[in-house]
């Protein structure tokens, strides 16, 4: 079927109300090379392992699991008619991991964690469905934004290097990898190199799997982990015990103050889910420029629904502090170039998207692959958020839009990261009333960061 699709016209698909279901070999064709992709890059999303360990005490197989369902509801992007590659809300995890510190660790901060997760989830789909997703964004004043958005960089840092971080696990391996990766990802070197060498130009691409590689060398030989003990066979993800112990079939629905308590850091998490969404746009909109034989049908609404339901069914069979986001940035700008090579790289998008994690998937499962990273999964995850923190920094500055909004933000950011996002918005609205008066929504503009910042910005979006 995927092979009659006319010049011009969308990928073939099964309407659904606002769903378009897509079947692979059926309606696209399976593409090998992003297939193969993704089983390597299943590294980046066993990081989040150590955060199920750190914060909620899971044994590795039960961690494991949730990284297994979270993968399969992976697929119901491409699947659905979303043509994109999903991931984790990385920019809110620092948000995340500061609210179910709140609760003492054990059933109440599963609780906490439950109540979080269908928060976000029953609000994205509200969104989705009423289309009021860029009205809700609009109304908080740019100087809030910007300190949330700052707050969670600097949290993410703050986490790595805070006594008991990672630092002090990892000193060396997360010195010498971190150096690697930001000169992969971020170096004015690189980026002139890379152009004028596809292998090198694939190695920047890949965002920080090749330091997470290096990590599996340099941990061992400075003594910091082991050697990683390779094992044949499939992996062994432990859902018995997830869902006696971690979820709503074992311990119950959260009471109603659970909910209550984790409006506040929904509503900032969403803030970073909704720049996620017009990053899918602005990506997607370069390649139709290019590949004018394929129709991509992007629609924000259905996303909303796609990663709404997600979270929702997450927080009940297997609650996650990396969240269900509707993009990962990188992977999809990767796809997204070679999708503009032309129809015989890759004849649909959704082709590409669906082997990608097809491929992910499938090394979840792979005993050899978990076992090769296992070691160092704690550096894996550091890597991620300080790579993130530097990217949420840097945006997070950007959104200011005078240096009365920075300052605001500075003062919303610490706070953030001190008192957690409850004591930030309030914070933040009270100096956006007593600084800017009648005109709290709209602030002011003073000139700041008008000079060429929109580019270094979205350049950096890419890896979050």
């Amino acid at each position: 079927m995927w092979r009659n699709r006319k010049h011009g016209e969308e990928s073939p698909f099964i309407p659904a109300g606002p769903f378009k279901i897509r079947l692979p070999f059926i309606h696209y064709r399976f593409e090998w090379p992003d297939y193969v992709q993704g089983l390597l890059m299943c590294a980046v999303d066993l990081g989040a392992i150590t955060l199920l360990a750190d914060y909620l005490g899971m044994p590795f197989e039960v961690a494991l699991a949730v990284v297994v369902l979270n993968g399969l509801l992976y697929l119901f992007h491409h699947l659905f008619g979303d043509p994109v590659i999903p991931g984790w809300i990385t920019p809110a995890i620092p948000l995340i991991v500061l609210f179910v510190k709140e609760f003492p660790e054990g059933p109440d901060r599963v609780y906490a964690l439950i109540a979080f997760q269908l928060t976000l989830g029953i609000l994205s789909i509200f969104l989705g469905v009423t289309g009021l997703a860029s009205k809700v964004v609009h109304i908080v004043p740019n100087a809030i934004k910007s300190g949330i958005i700052l707050g969670a960089g600097i949290g993410a840092i703050v986490s790595i290097f805070e006594v008991g971080g990672k630092f002090e696990l990892f000193p060396y391996t997360i010195t010498i990898c971190i150096g690697f990766a930001f000169y992969l990802i971020f170096s004015k070197h690189f980026e002139g190199i890379k152009q004028k060498n596809k292998a090198l130009a694939l190695l920047g691409n890949l965002g920080i799997l090749p330091a997470i590689l290096m990590a599996v060398i340099i941990a061992p030989l400075v003594g910091e982990a082991k050697w990683p003990d390779i094992q044949w066979g499939f992996s062994n993800p432990d859902f018995s015990t997830l869902w006696s112990e971690y979820t709503v079939f074992g311990l119950g629905f959260p009471a109603f103050a659970f909910f209550v308590k984790a409006i506040p850091a929904v509503l900032a998490t969403y803030l970073v889910v909704f720049g996620d969404v017009l990053k899918t746009k602005a990506i997607l909109s370069d390649s139709d420029r290019v590949r004018t034989d394929e129709k991509v049908d992007y629609n924000p609404n259905r996303a909303h629904l796609i990663f709404g339901g997600r979270n929702m069914l997450m927080s009940i069979i297997g609650p996650d502090i990396t969240m269900c986001g509707p993009l990962w940035a990188a992977m999809q700008v990767v796809v997204v170039e070679r999708f503009k090579e032309g129809k015989k790289a890759m004849n649909s998008f959704f082709g590409g998207a669906g082997s990608f994690r097809w491929g992910t998937n499938t090394g979840l499962l792979l005993l050899p692959i978990v076992s090769l990273v296992q070691p160092i999964l704690g550096v894996a995850l550091a890597l991620t958020l300080l790579v993130q923190g530097y990217v949420s920094v840097r945006i997070g500055v950007m959104q200011a839009k005078s240096q009365r909004d920075l300052g605001i933000a500075g003062i919303v950011g610490a706070i953030l990261v001190i008192k957690g996002a409850t004591m930030a918005f309030a914070a933040g609205i009270l100096l956006c009333f007593l600084l800017y008066g009648k005109d709290f929504f709209k602030g002011e503009t003073d000139g700041l960061f008008q000079t060429g910042e929109n580019d270094e910005t979205n350049k950096e979006q890419k890896v979050s």
